[in-house]
């Protein structure tokens, strides 16, 4: 039933952004409507699969993410109307678990996450309810400051530049490749705005705590969107796609790619394209990803060995990989920016196709490891599990009653954070 209902939210939303782009209005964004669409889809399909995890699945057969996040009664319709509509989410996220969810509502989120400050019981930080007022004021602060440099720098550097005839005819590589950089940064300020609002949002309202760190420093980051510091600073293919719209692709990685039989990358890209809209530019730039990850796996995983020994090696070895994955991200975003099939192959065409033809050599060259099925792929997905907590998962049922024992609540926050860190 999980998947008839993954395919039934995918289809509606696929009708709804049908409609929206080649109804009312092509290319502009004045009726967009699928925003919205686009959250509940992923609340539903997650939560659908989340209660087949949790009512008609073995525990041996689940992954360490699955069985903590794995719903074993169904929700009222109460819960599971609250759950998706819910006004802290409903224009813009981020996505939630709907135990993080539930706990939060029944108002013993702060009491687990206390509880397990410093990895133990610890009453310093149990005399008060922790504020919000600080992490709120710091998001509205990169809020305004994003919202700032959208209107002013973004316009000055349009990603449309970057086909223009005159442009490409006179400018020199290194010209191109330097301003499409910094016209693809300068379009990124406008989803740190609505990412970051939507984290202040659902903080404000008291959700979003995720515990003490070592310090004893409250964080507020149990759902948020995005780390903009790793993403201007990525290293790696996989540590920018770690670090951008962190909900939806813990998402895909739950509907998908632990799901699949075959050639996991592949279909969760697919989705991923799927579900952001029908814009030929989504499935090019998706398309291209694919490519991109799996060429930058394979560089990784044959040569990055060679340059960790040494910290002036790696550092260099860390500042060629930065500039390598802000051009190859750059580049295979711009046909999600520019929409359309005819500009995007005309970008495409006067790079001549560069990183598609360089990242088919890297596959055809360095051998690809396959992920690993089965108890490896459990391991990898979280490493940090002991078999003892595993056991005691096992014996532990998702009871949302308030009159839980400590205990239990101390193993129900610990599967939360464990698979937060993934």
């Amino acid at each position: 039933l999980s998947r008839y209902c993954f395919v039934f939210a995918l289809g509606y939303l696929t009708v709804c952004q049908i409609t929206r782009v080649y109804i009312f209005d092509y290319g502009q964004y004045s009726a967009d409507f699928s925003g919205p669409m686009m959250i509940i889809t992923q609340k539903i399909t997650s939560l659908a699969f989340e209660i087949h995890d949790g009512m008609f699945r073995k525990n041996e057969d689940l992954t360490p993410s699955q069985r903590c996040l794995a719903v074993r009664r169904m929700p009222s319709l109460l819960e599971y109307l609250s759950y998706n509509c819910n006004f802290m989410g409903i224009l813009a996220g981020p996505l939630c678990s709907y135990k993080d969810y539930i706990t939060f509502i029944e108002g013993r989120s702060y009491q687990l996450q206390q509880s397990e400050a410093n990895g133990k019981e610890d009453t310093k930080y149990e005399q008060t309810d922790p504020s919000p007022n600080i992490a709120v004021a710091q998001k509205l602060l990169i809020c305004g400051l994003s919202l700032l440099f959208h209107m002013t720098i973004t316009k000055t550097l349009p990603v449309e530049y970057n086909i223009d005839d005159n442009f490409r005819a006179t400018a020199s590589w290194p010209v191109r490749f330097f301003y499409l950089y910094v016209s693809l940064m300068a379009a990124r300020p406008k989803y740190y705005f609505a990412w970051t609002l939507a984290d202040a949002i659902n903080n404000a309202a008291g959700f979003g705590f995720r515990g003490y760190d070592k310090n004893g420093v409250t964080r507020w980051d149990l759902i948020s969107n995005l780390r903009i510091q790793q993403i201007e600073f990525s290293t790696s293919f996989k540590m920018f796609l770690d670090n951008w719209n962190i909900q939806t692709a813990l998402w895909l990685k739950r509907v998908c790619y632990e799901r699949a039989t075959f050639s996991p990358t592949i279909q969760t890209f697919i989705l991923s394209a799927i579900w952001h809209g029908v814009y030929p530019g989504y499935y090019l730039t998706f398309l291209t990803g694919v490519l991109m990850t799996l060429a930058a796996r394979a560089i990784r995983n044959n040569i990055r060995h060679y340059f960790v020994e040494s910290p002036a090696v790696k550092l260099c070895y860390d500042i060629v990989t930065w500039m390598v994955t802000q051009a190859a991200i750059s580049y295979t975003v711009v046909p999600f920016v520019l929409l359309s099939v005819k500009p995007s192959f005309t970008f495409y065409s006067s790079c001549y196709f560069c990183l598609h033809i360089a990242s088919i050599l890297v596959l055809l060259v360095f051998p690809l490891k396959r992920t690993q099925k089965g108890s490896k792929k459990h391991e990898s997905v979280q490493p940090v599990w002991s078999r003892k907590l595993e056991e005691e998962s096992l014996l532990q049922k998702n009871n949302y009653s308030t009159t839980n024992n400590s205990f239990s609540q101390k193993q129900e926050i610990t599967c939360r954070y464990q698979a937060l860190k993934q």
